[in-house]
């Protein structure tokens, strides 16, 4: 595993994505954390340039793929199944898959602390990868490599409408059984800069912790939690 103060072995994590760099200064980039820079002032620039520009790229990505593959369906679920697809897990996921937590550039600090495995830096350096591959070549070939990333889309659509609108979905088998008021959302852990936070809550029914989320927003954290809370409910449910 590369430490901090080293480069990653880019050509084992080019085969791993599927993308060899013409501009190796922009893979290095991609997965250059602020707080390697923070300590070496000196090489360059951090991955938040390229995090902004990938998150569009793979917003287009997926959204041609979708467009394309669901002909008939409305706006609405278009943007719930990209929604889905681009997920703070879902990203989390692909990263650790490719392998992308042992190339960071992190300082020491960072990487005591966890940072290789912290979702939220996953998921940005997934997102400055998409950018950099996006900068060295066109839109086209970022677009087949992202897609390449997910495998196929179609698997992963019936997964998506599984776990489409969780809370909704909770309220309507507890509030028959336990009231309006049974459940309860409470933050416990919010970190990150204002641009950046990420969240951890739990989910409560009747006072007891029946499920736990994390991610980005408050939305996707309780959303998490309430999936959680579907699968308990489903094996113990009170009637």
């Amino acid at each position: 595993m590369a430490n901090s103060s080293s480069n990653p072995d880019l050509k084992q994590l080019q085969q791993a994505i599927g993308y060899h760099f013409r501009d190796s200064e922009l893979l290095l980039r991609s997965l250059t954390h602020p707080s390697y820079i923070q300590t070496h002032p000196d090489e360059g620039m951090h991955n938040q340039r390229l995090e902004f520009l990938g998150d569009a790229v793979f917003s287009i990505a997926l959204a041609d793929r979708l467009f394309h593959l669901l002909p008939d369906e409305r706006e609405g679920t278009l943007s719930r199944c990209r929604s889905g697809l681009v997920r703070g897990e879902k990203l989390t996921e692909l990263a650790l898959r490719l392998g992308i937590d042992k190339h960071l550039r992190m300082s020491d600090g960072e990487i005591q602390n966890g940072g290789r495995q912290r979702p939220s830096v996953l998921e940005d350096a997934l997102e400055a990868l998409a950018g950099a591959i996006y900068l060295d070549s066109d839109c086209a070939t970022a677009k087949e490599i992202i897609l390449n990333w997910y495998g196929g889309i179609e698997p992963l659509l019936n997964d998506l409408q599984d776990n489409y609108n969780p809370k909704g979905r909770l309220q309507e088998v507890v509030q028959p059984v336990l009231g309006n008021n049974a459940i309860k959302y409470r933050v416990t852990e919010e970190s990150g800069p204002g641009h950046k936070k990420y969240f951890k809550v739990v989910l409560l029914i009747e006072g007891r912790i029946r499920g736990k989320g994390e991610g980005a927003s408050k939305k996707i954290a309780e959303e998490q939690a309430a999936l959680t809370a579907l699968q308990y409910w489903a094996k113990s449910p009170r009637k």
